[in-house]
């Protein structure tokens, strides 16, 4: 079922696409009910709706008919985030988010593949915690930027979804005093603008019996003006040959930055082998 949503969400995205004409600094949508394309339980789609309604980077909504979908269509603007968060020199990649529904589907696949707890690395609006939390697993939304978080704690007030948002520098963050079971690590940089070394510093703080029950889920892209040379696993396959990871699913969805792209953003799944 993940999958068929995951390629209706891209196929409503490409026609979106088409024919978007607005001017905002971004842009997304999410379906307003369950249908056959989107089989969403409709309390867990509306709580989407209730995360993007209490956002304030959205500034803008209209109901629009896509690919015979009723969507939202929610108009943002997060040049104020984006600004704030090049300024730590210790930030990886500027906060530029996934689509709401994208989130959604990546935390349903930890979820479908036993994983209890989510672990958002550069968690920026705290959006796939979030859907963690909502689909009933264990969150943390880890953020070094200051507006950030307080913008994540915000939301967690107005919606009453408290995700956990923690102030910290994810390379330094002590994981192991969470006490995880099985830990999903969503890591939101890119490898190619210093993920890899984000991914790197938090696999070093893991212990031996840890590692073995945890997956990470890693951002990539497709896109030749992130990578001339290794595009393999959305740029990913050092760090997985080196790591000695295994790659078991792959989702190809849409983000923020990739709005204006023909393929869309992969996220690689892959556990220790």
């Amino acid at each position: 079922m993940i999958e068929d949503i995951s390629k209706n969400l891209a196929s409503l995205k490409q026609e979106f696409r088409r024919t978007y004409s607005g001017t905002s600094h971004i842009q997304e949508i999410i379906p307003l009910s369950n249908s056959d394309d989107f089989p969403i339980d409709q309390k867990e789609l509306d709580a989407l709706h209730l995360f993007v309604r209490n956002n304030p980077i959205y500034y803008n909504s209209y109901e629009e008919k896509i690919n015979h979908t009723e969507c939202m269509v929610y108009e943002g603007d997060i040049n104020k985030f984006w600004l704030n968060s090049i300024s730590h020199g210790s930030s990886y990649q500027p906060f530029s988010p996934t689509w709401m529904l994208t989130a959604y589907i990546i935390t349903s696949i930890a979820k479908t593949l036993n994983y209890r707890e989510v672990l958002d690395i550069g968690s920026g609006d705290g959006r796939i915690a979030y859907c963690a939390k909502i689909l009933g697993l264990d969150a943390h939304a880890i953020e070094i930027d200051d507006m950030l978080v307080e913008l994540q704690e915000s939301i967690c007030e107005t919606t009453k979804v408290d995700f956990k948002p923690v102030g910290a520098d994810a390379v330094k963050f002590d994981y192991l005093s969470l006490n995880l079971e099985k830990p999903a690590f969503f890591i939101g940089g890119l490898a190619q603008m210093g993920g890899e070394m984000l991914a790197t510093s938090i696999l070093t703080h893991l212990d031996s019996e840890l590692k073995q029950k945890t997956c990470m889920v890693l951002t990539g892209s497709y896109s030749e003006k992130y990578s001339l040379n290794d595009r393999k696993d959305g740029g990913w396959s050092s760090l997985i040959e080196k790591n000695n990871l295994k790659v078991i699913q792959t989702a190809v969805l849409p983000t923020v930055w990739s709005f204006n792209e023909a393929v869309d953003t992969p996220y690689t799944f892959a556990e220790f082998g």
